[in-house]
């Protein structure tokens, strides 16, 4: 897979896009900044890209997106999570559970949620996003991960674990599901426990495109039966997850100076991009 094309996470900020991936950068052993401007910062951590958006104080983020990180060494496990959880909140202490024999939860100073434990499967990436359906959407994990895997290239679903009947959730209903999309690894599960959270736009999922039908495609398929438009290439799907459908070579476009702000002038006009119009103006 073309790098350029991976999908990435938007972390949306209100001002803090610049310090808060300073902030990454200092808590992660393998992350480092790409480049920033006033309104973005793309930086990547253990090879996966993340961007940071200046958007105002419009939207929170919560839980219901996550990023586990995955760890070899129970040393490395201490430091990023005690790195990650200053001036934040611990949601699962860092302590064993059946699944890992070190795992934590926390939400850093800045909203962002990540799953640090320990595993033995060095072929598993470093950061994975993961998805928890909760309130309306709750038990809605397995359709969403086969809806994904139906639109995206290079996807499957790897495995799937149920909630038992002796468990604090709903039987049946997905409490680890991993599959696969655009070759890259995510992770989706349920949670019909009280949450008062939900997807927001605070957290989307960016997919670079190299063509229109590549555009047209994901946009279409996305917001089909109850997805729903926004401006500037984001829609939300029918679970309420944003995703960002972009051409690929968006960074190198507005790196032009003499064209950044025509392309920034037609991309405000539309909903859809048009990557035509981008490249022509």
């Amino acid at each position: 897979m073309n790098k350029e094309n991976q999908i990435y996470p938007c972390l949306w900020f209100d001002q803090e896009a610049s310090q808060a991936a300073e902030f990454y950068c200092q808590a992660f052993n393998a992350a480092t900044i790409l480049h920033r401007n006033k309104m973005v910062t793309k930086f990547e951590i253990e090879g996966q890209p993340f961007m940071a958006l200046n958007g105002g104080p419009r939207f929170t983020k919560n839980p219901s997106i996550s990023f586990f990180v995955m760890l070899e060494s129970g040393e490395v496990v201490d430091q990023i999570f005690q790195n990650l959880e200053k001036e934040g909140q611990v949601l699962m202490p860092l302590q064993a559970y059946p699944w890992s024999e070190k795992y934590g939860w926390c939400q850093d100073k800045y909203g962002v949620n990540w799953q640090v434990m320990i595993t033995k499967d060095s072929s598993l990436p470093k950061i994975i996003p993961a998805f928890m359906f909760t309130q309306d959407q709750a038990g809605m994990a397995e359709y969403a991960m086969n809806r994904y895997v139906s639109i995206f290239q290079d996807s499957g679903i790897l495995d799937i674990s149920r909630y038992g009947p002796n468990d604090q959730d709903t039987e049946g209903t997905i409490n680890h599901g991993r599959f696969k999309i655009n070759n890259q690894l995510f992770i989706a599960f349920d949670s019909s426990s009280s949450h008062a959270f939900k997807f927001n736009e605070a957290i989307s999922m960016v997919i670079p495109c190299d063509t229109q039908d590549e555009i047209d495609h994901y946009w279409e398929r996305l917001i089909a039966d109850g997805g729903s438009e926004s401006r500037c290439g984001w829609l939300k799907d029918p679970f309420g997850i944003s995703w960002q459908v972009v051409p690929a070579n968006m960074g190198q476009i507005m790196s032009n100076p003499d064209k950044a702000e025509r392309v920034m002038k037609a991309v405000m006009t539309m909903r859809k991009l048009d990557l035509k119009s981008i490249i022509d103006a």
